[in-house]
């Protein structure tokens, strides 16, 4: 795979191929250097579109905002646990992943280009993006209802901005993720509520 893949070809060659090629996350961001971060975060993403046993938030949460702390911090590249980096990545998991997001992916994908970069390079931005990405990831790992597309759909325009390196669109989901974060905060009265009957 080209390190130069778009976000949309990236996740048919990983749906499509070879089914005896062993996957790993590790060896993954391995190959897209620049665009690593955009990458682990696509793949982070995932869980929030296929049904799962359990909640799909306790599973990408932790490592949206893993990623987060790691921008934080001005990491050139991102360190992944080794289990998770060692860990086969999931072909049907991504093929279904791959269908549920094609016309939103075909989409920004044609409305995605290079532009504007130092809203994804600078240090005041990647601290910003970082900031935004530990907040939403902490909030999408909470069991509250009904949030696993709305927040996935955000995350998954920053995974999209950092792989296209579309400054542009980094600009539209941090709004996109100010609102959510404002939504949240409006309704945090309710939503401390109904965390406190679950763990009753």
């Amino acid at each position: 795979m080209s390190p130069d893949i778009s976000t949309r070809a990236l996740l048919h060659a990983l749906a499509d191929g070879d089914p005896a090629q062993v996957l790993t996350l590790g060896g993954l961001l391995d190959r897209f250097q620049a665009r690593a971060y955009g990458v682990f975060l696509l793949m982070s993403v995932l869980p929030a579109f296929v049904p799962l046993p359990l909640g799909a938030g306790a599973v990408s949460g932790p490592l949206v905002s893993l990623i987060g702390l790691q921008l934080l911090a001005q990491m050139e590249h991102p360190w992944v646990p080794g289990f998770l980096s060692r860990r086969p990545l999931s072909r049907p998991g991504m093929v279904k992943f791959r269908d549920r997001t094609a016309r939103l992916l075909g989409w920004l994908e044609k409305v995605s280009r290079p532009r504007m970069e130092a809203a994804i390079d600078h240090p005041a931005a990647r601290t910003f993006t970082g900031l935004m990405l530990v907040l939403l990831g902490f909030l999408l790992a909470l069991p509250l209802p009904a949030t696993n597309y709305p927040f996935g759909l955000v995350l998954l325009a920053y995974a999209i901005a950092l792989i296209e390196r579309d400054g542009r669109l980094m600009l539209i989901a941090w709004a996109a993720g100010l609102v959510q974060l404002a939504v949240v905060g409006v309704f945090s009265g309710q939503i401390a509520v109904w965390i406190g009957k679950l763990v009753a």
